[in-house]
């Protein structure tokens, strides 16, 4: 009998950070969140120095999609470098 996995309900959080000399609001949901802190913290960066970095190289519109597609593809990498030990 195959279980059904049960996802965690995350409501959207926005925040305000300063990017660039200005204020920005970013909505994310808490995973991503506290994904950019671990990220962070492994990068001895703080949150504002990780998203303004990202903003900088980001190639979408969407501030918001481009820190999720940046998750996204930290955790990938993590996972295949696992993989290859």
């Amino acid at each position: 009998m195959k279980r059904k996995r049960k996802f965690a309900v995350s409501s959207v959080r926005k925040r305000s950070i300063r990017i660039g000399g200005h204020n920005t609001s970013i909505g994310l949901e808490d995973a991503f969140w506290q994904a950019l802190r671990e990220i962070a913290g492994a990068k001895n960066l703080s949150i504002p120095m990780l998203v303004a970095a990202i903003d900088a190289e980001r190639e979408r519109d969407n501030l918001s999609s481009a820190l999720r597609l940046f998750v996204l593809e930290h955790y990938r990498r993590l996972a295949e470098e696992k993989a290859k030990r």
